[in-house]
Formats: C-alpha cells, sequence, structure tokens
C-alpha cells in the first residue's frame, strides 16, 4: 500500500494510471475505519483498476469544537485495516495545509433545500464544510467513481446535488449500511461508547425495525409519537430529532403520498456520543 501526505505526489502517482484510461475508485473518510468503510473499499476494488482512500478529520464539518477534539484519530489502525483489505490501495493522509493552504475556511454551498433538513438545521454550517473538502477532494483525485455509506444518507443526497449543480464528472455510489451484531450502525464515533452505552444503543435500530413494521398501516403523527414515547421511556438515550422524509427531497412528511419513497431518520446521544441512523420504509 502506497501512502501519500501531499496531493501532488498522489496526483504524480495517478496521472499514468489515467493516461492508460484505469478507472479510479474513491472513498473518502475521516478515519477511525470500521466494517462499514472497509466494505466501501472492497466495492470500490471491485468495480475499479486503482482504488484511493483519504484519510482526512476535516475541521470545518464539526459546528462543536469538542468533538473535533475527541474525534479518534487511528492512523496505524487504519493503515492495517486496509493492508488487510488489498496492497494495492492509494492511501491519501494530507494535512490541513495541503487541503486548505494558509487558511481553514470552509465555502457556501446551495443544495436546493437538502441542507436545511435534519443535520443541516442541526448542525450549522455542517453541510457547508462537507461540500468544501469534497469539492477539494473530487479535484485532486479527480475520480471516476466514488463510494458513500447509506448511514450518511442525507449527506450522500446532498454529495449526489454537489456533482450534479457543479458539474463534476463523478459517479456517486450509494452503499448499504453495515450494522453491528446487535443491529447499531457501524460508526467510527461507536468507539467513544463505554460496553453499557454500546449495548443500549441497540435499541435505536430496533425503534427504527418498529417503524417500518408500522409505516403502511398507521399515520406519520402517530409513529412521530410513539417514537417520541420511546424515548422518553429510555433512561440511556436521549432523542434529538425522529423524521419520516422524502428520500429525494428530506422534507420531512405529515401525510403519506403513495408515488413517494420514505425514510426514517433519528438522532440520538448515547452519553456524551451522538449517533445517527435511518432505514427506508417503503
Amino acid at each position: 500500500m502506497v501512502v501519500h501526505t501531499d496531493k501532488d505526489s498522489l496526483s504524480s502517482d495517478l496521472l499514468p494510471r489515467r493516461k492508460q484510461n484505469k478507472k479510479i475508485g474513491f472513498v473518502p473518510t475521516m478515519g477511525a475505519l470500521h466494517r462499514g468503510h472497509l466494505s466501501l473499499v472492497e466495492k470500490a476494488l471491485k468495480e475499479n483498476d486503482s482504488v484511493v482512500v483519504s484519510i482526512y478529520v476535516n475541521p470545518t464539518q464539526f459546528d462543536n469544537k469538542e468533538d473535533l477534539r475527541k474525534y479518534p484519530r487511528l492512523l496505524d489502525n487504519d493503515k492495517e485495516l486496509l493492508q488487510q483489505v488489498s496492497g494495492d490501495i492509494l492511501l491519501y493522509v494530507p494535512g490541513n495545509e495541503d487541503i486548505y493552504g494558509e487558511k481553514v475556511a470552509s465555502k457556501h454551498f446551495k443544495y436546493d433545500g437538502l441542507e436545511h433538513q435534519m443535520e443541516g438545521a442541526q448542525r450549522k454550517g455542517h453541510f457547508d464544510g462537507v461540500g468544501t473538502i469534497l469539492s477539494i477532494l473530487f479535484e485532486i483525485v479527480m475520480p471516476n467513481k466514488a463510494y458513500f455509506g447509506e448511514k450518511d444518507f442525507q449527506q450522500l443526497q446532498i454529495v449526489r446535488k454537489l456533482v450534479e449543480l457543479q458539474q463534476i464528472p463523478v459517479e456517486i455510489v450509494g452503499c448499504p449500511i453495515v450494522r453491528e451484531k446487535n443491529g447499531l450502525a457501524m460508526s467510527s464515533r461507536n468507539k467513544r461508547l463505554s460496553e453499557k452505552e454500546f449495548e443500549e444503543a441497540a435499541f435505536i435500530f430496533k425503534t427504527l425495525q418498529k417503524v417500518k413494521r408500522k409505516f403502511s398501516a398507521t399515520s406519520i403523527k402517530k409513529i412521530n409519537e410513539f417514537v417520541k414515547e420511546q424515548f422518553l421511556q429510555n433512561e440511556y438515550l436521549k432523542l434529538e430529532y425522529f423524521e419520516i422524509a422524502n428520500e429525494q427531497t428530506l422534507v420531512p412528511a405529515k401525510h403519506k403520498m403513495k408515488a413517494n419513497n420514505y425514510r426514517a431518520f433519528i438522532a440520538v446521544h448515547c452519553g456524551n456520543v451522538r449517533l445517527i441512523d435511518n432505514v427506508p420504509l417503503n
């Protein structure tokens, strides 16, 4: 596995591959890799001639400085995990200066309203940071395909919109959520959970499964009330938001329309760790 710490070195490695019309896959990450990340890498390896994985904890997408400080950084372990998947991966591990230059700052993006829902409403400036870093990384890597997990479904839809609006020539590939044995969606943040918190966090997916079973025969209003009541009764978990939203617009729904596809979205605090999840409903 070749490790690049600057964009010029990475570009020099990728240039001859492009000249040979090799397909390049890209998996952008913030490290603290887990089975979910590795599933994206494995899919990218199957569909491309070369695969770039980036590890960069992007400061501009954190609205909470403490969250940024506590974000797990496990580079040696990440390298080992990637090496177990394939020795042919190109790993890009830049510093702030290589990405942003002298000033670390995000640009402002509009995503046709997708940015105002759920995570965007709760985390000011988050999707500006996401758009900024991905615009930079896409320009550096110039991939044919880029791979994102559906756990961050809102982010996935926003990345698709970013590529559409900026006419970036890359295909965005969404990949299914990978879960722990107890159903908890795999996340780098799970490493911050205590053993007890990890066990209790399984309640999130169990609740979403109940929502999915109720969806066809129960009104959205009653489902919303049901979820709030479930979490009020749970002493370990605090509900931040629950929404049933249109998959395309991400606008929370009040009533079901036959022509639309819906997804349930949730954000929950387990101790000091914020967890998100979602499931398709139809």
